[in-house]
C-alpha cells in the first residue's frame, strides 16, 4: 500500500493499494469519534461492492445506513443533493458520524458537497471506484453539483479526512470508463511529468497501475497544498476542462468527461501549434498519447457553439477566462484570454 499526506486547510491520507474495501471499517476506526456512518453510492456501484464497504462498516462496530441513488450525471444535482440531506436528517447523523463516498466522480462530487453542508460540515471518506476519480476528483477537496447553466456552479472547497482507493475496484471497469481516467493520467503528465509522459508513450494503458496513480496524487497534492482555493496554480489543472466541459454538455453528457476533456486538450494543444504558443512537436506528442489511450482527439461541434459553452464554464472572471496551453511537455502555462477571442482560439484547434 501506498501512503500519501495531504496537509491542507485538513491534513489527511489517501491510501492506495489492493484489498482496501474490505478493511474499510479498520481504515474509518482511525478517524477518531465516529458512531454512525452513512455509505452513499449509485446503482451501477453499489451491487458491485455495497455489500463489501457496509459489512466492514458493521463488523467494525459502526451503525451504518446507505443512500443510493441512479448513475449518471444528471443526478449530480439540486434534486439528489437535497433529497440526500433529508436522509442524513432522517436517519440523524450528526457533526460526529461520516459520510462515505463510494464511487466515481459524480458520487464524490455529490457526496463531498452535501457532507460539507450537512450540519455546517461533517466528516467524509472518498472510496474511488474509477480511476479518473482515484487519480483526479476524489483529492483535493473540490465538492460540487451542476446547475442547468453549467457543470459544478454550485459547490465547495471541502477537504475529505480520508481517501482510500482500493485498485481491485478498477478490474470491473469497462475498458472505455477505465480509459476515461487515463485522460486525466495524460494530461498530468503533460502538466508536470516528462518522464512519466516518456513512459506512458511506452506502455499505453498497460501501465503499473499503483505506481502510475500515486505519481498522479502526488503531483496534484503538491498543486493544492500550494493553492487550495484555485486562486493561482491549481488552475493548470483545468487542462483541456474549459472546452471539455463544452463538449460534455452539447452532448448532453452522452460524451464522457474523460473523453471531453480528451477532446479539450487536443484542440488547446492544436491552437497553440497554430498560434506559435508551442512546437508543432509538443502539439504531435500530446494528440499521439492521447490516440495511444484510445481517447478522441476530434469532435463534431463547432467553435460557436463550443465558444457559448465555456463562457458559462466557473473558471471565467469579468471578460476573460483562463486557458491552459501547453508549451512543451512539463511547460504548461494560464494565459488569461478574453472572451472576445475564445471563438478564433478554439477555431484554430479544430
Amino acid at each position: 500500500m501506498t501512503t500519501i499526506e495531504v496537509h491542507a486547510s485538513k491534513s489527511y491520507q489517501i491510501r492506495i493499494g489492493y484489498d482496501l474495501l474490505p478493511t474499510l471499517g479498520h481504515h474509518i476506526s482511525t478517524l477518531q469519534g465516529v458512531e454512525k456512518v452513512c455509505l452513499i453510492s449509485e446503482s451501477n456501484v453499489w451491487p458491485l461492492y455495497g455489500d463489501t464497504a457496509e459489512q466492514s462498516l458493521i463488523d467494525t462496530g459502526f451503525e451504518t445506513c446507505h443512500y443510493v441513488f441512479p448513475a449518471g450525471e444528471p443526478q449530480k444535482c439540486g434534486e439528489t443533493f437535497l433529497a440526500i440531506l433529508n436522509f442524513l436528517a432522517e436517519n440523524q447523523l450528526t457533526r460526529t458520524d461520516a459520510i462515505v463516498a463510494l464511487g466515481g466522480g459524480v458520487v464524490g462530487d455529490l457526496a463531498g458537497f452535501c457532507a460539507s453542508c450537512f450540519l455546517r460540515g461533517i466528516r467524509f471518506v472518498q472510496v474511488p471506484t474509477t480511476l479518473l476519480a482515484a487519480v483526479d476528483s476524489s483529492v483535493g477537496g473540490k465538492t460540487a453539483i451542476d446547475l442547468p447553466s453549467g457543470k459544478n456552479l454550485a459547490g465547495a472547497f471541502y477537504q475529505p479526512s480520508l481517501v482510500l482507493c482500493d485498485l481491485g475496484c478498477l478490474d470491473t471497469l469497462p475498458e472505455a470508463v477505465f480509459l476515461d481516467g487515463c485522460a486525466e493520467i495524460v494530461k498530468t503528465a503533460i502538466l508536470f511529468d516528462p518522464e512519466m509522459f516518456r513512459s506512458l508513450m511506452k506502455s499505453g494503458p498497460s501501465f503499473d497501475r499503483e505506481s502510475v496513480i500515486a505519481r498522479c496524487v502526488a503531483h496534484k497534492r503538491d498543486i493544492v497544498t500550494a493553492d487550495e482555493f484555485d486562486r493561482g496554480q491549481r488552475q493548470k489543472l483545468n487542462l483541456g476542462h474549459t472546452i471539455g466541459h463544452g463538449v460534455e454538455a452539447m452532448s448532453h453528457f452522452t460524451i464522457s468527461h474523460g473523453k471531453a476533456v480528451s477532446i479539450g486538450i487536443a484542440i488547446a494543444a492544436r491552437a497553440a501549434a497554430k498560434l506559435g504558443l508551442c512546437a508543432q512537436e509538443t502539439c504531435d506528442e500530446c494528440l499521439t498519447l492521447l490516440s495511444q489511450f484510445r481517447l478522441p482527439i476530434e469532435t463534431e461541434y463547432c467553435a460557436s457553439d463550443l465558444c457559448a459553452m465555456a463562457l458559462s464554464d466557473k473558471k471565467r472572471s469579468g471578460e476573460t477566462i483562463n486557458l491552459i496551453i501547453p508549451h512543451a511537455i512539463g511547460d504548461c502555462t494560464i494565459v488569461p484570454t478574453p472572451i472576445s477571442q475564445m471563438e478564433s482560439f478554439i477555431q484554430a484547434g479544430l
